[in-house]
């Protein structure tokens, strides 16, 4: 099998607190053979190996996006239009958001809640090389209550026996995660409100207990402080959303649930909104200042926060990970921590951590290439010029040109590489 070396000025191996300069990644098929100083990487080398370089650029683990839905559009009422769409056309749709995906960098995304098991479909396309697309973890429809959150996409339940034959059904249908609604939440019309808990904590129990027994983790979509609880004691394995919200609309961390998160290592998806900067605006500064102040408390005591966009709810476009991303560097998290969080982080949540997240040998072949340095400035994360998904390469429109006038191999490096 053909071989493939990737140089660059620099390569954060993960984690990405340190980073080396004049580094390399070898790759054969889906996997990566070596990575780190280039001198070193290129001992593994065999003749005819293919060498691209990238002297002014960053090769980082692919990208995670913890938190999407395929199935939505994110247009101005993805609702309306999941519920006009037919199957195939919705499909269709999915598949161009996972391309888009793929050109921003994520080489990897949770899918939390779709309809009629399309994200397994996608999932099972792109994985047979059908279609472009980072690897998708799939929940299928998400567990609600009746006329619950999401309750149009076919997860509604109630009492244990239904609850439990829910969660076969999803595993059966080739679910990778089990997505439970523990509170209301806004996309859904005449639902509970944000806020509010939809299943009791000895519901939630039945829920983690019914997915670990058939080997699958579980995620709580939690904004109200009661739901958070629940899916706390219920011992979810990642908490979407986590805004800690109030009946009155405030948000009020409650540092004794905070202990228990940290003490539990239940991972937390924020899922904000990569137009986070509009809402700032709209609502003002002090009352963005008050509702971000628990995201901050969370990031200083020691929550582990992984990356996440909500993307297909209205205007959380698919590809809009740095914009998310940007929000912790507005709360002063330092960048090599962001950048962690939508990688090795967001791998150890996902269950994928001996995969993919960093740049070892042995790990899947997720890579991408950057113009210029993240840990100098995150923007260079929008700058993509090379992505491999499980060892597929893909060139995004936006970088194909300069791609294009890639250098050819040193003489030192064709020589190695025969």
């Amino acid at each position: 099998m053909n071989q493939l070396l990737i140089t660059a000025g620099r390569i954060l191996l993960g984690p990405s607190s340190t980073h080396i300069d004049d580094g390399a990644v070898l790759v054969s098929g889906d996997t990566i053979v070596a990575a780190g100083a280039r001198n070193d990487v290129l001992a593994h080398t065999e003749p005819g190996c293919q060498v691209m370089e990238f002297p002014d650029a960053t090769v980082l683990p692919g990208l995670i996006d913890c938190h999407v839905h395929l199935a939505f559009d994110a247009g101005p009422d993805p609702v309306t239009t999941l519920t006009d769409s037919d199957d195939a056309a919705l499909l269709l749709g999915m598949a161009g958001r996972a391309q888009q995906l793929l050109d921003a960098g994520i080489t990897t995304a949770r899918d939390l809640g779709d309809r009629g098991g399309l994200s397994v479909r996608l999932r099972d396309a792109i994985s047979e090389g059908a279609v472009a697309g980072p690897r998708i973890l799939a929940a299928t429809a998400p567990l609600t209550t009746p006329k619950g959150h999401c309750w149009f996409l076919g997860g509604e339940v109630e009492g244990d026996k239904e609850i439990r034959h829910k969660v076969r059904q999803n595993a059966e249908g080739g679910a990778d995660v089990i997505k439970v609604m523990a509170t209301g939440g806004g996309l859904t019309r005449g639902g509970p409100s944000i806020w509010q808990p939809q299943f009791t904590t000895e519901e939630l129990t039945v829920v983690v207990e019914e997915a670990h027994r058939l080997g699958l983790p579980v995620a709580a979509h939690a904004h109200g402080v009661q739901g958070i609880a629940a899916a706390i004691t219920a011992g979810v394995d990642t908490i979407e959303h986590c805004s800690w919200m109030t009946e009155e609309g405030t948000s009020d961390l409650r540092e004794d649930l905070l202990a228990q998160i940290i003490a539990k290592q239940i991972h937390v998806c924020l899922a904000n909104h990569p137009n986070w900067r509009a809402f700032a605006d709209r609502v003002g500064p002090e009352k963005a200042a008050e509702l971000f102040a628990p995201t901050r408390r969370m990031a200083e005591s020691g929550v582990q926060l992984v990356a996440g966009t909500d993307a297909g709810i209205p205007r959380a476009f698919f590809g809009g990970l740095i914009s998310s991303l940007e929000f912790f560097e507005h709360l002063g998290v330092p960048r090599h921590r962001i950048i962690d969080m939508a990688t090795i982080n967001a791998a150890s949540a996902l269950r994928l951590s001996i995969q993919t997240g960093r740049l070892a040998a042995g790990c899947r072949a997720d890579i991408l290439v950057v113009n210029g340095d993240p840990l100098a400035g995150l923007d260079a994360l929008r700058a993509v010029q090379l992505v491999l998904a499980g060892g597929r390469l893909h060139i995004p429109d936006s970088a194909a040109l300069s791609w294009a006038q890639q250098r050819p191999a040193s003489a030192e490096q064709a020589d190695f590489c025969g």
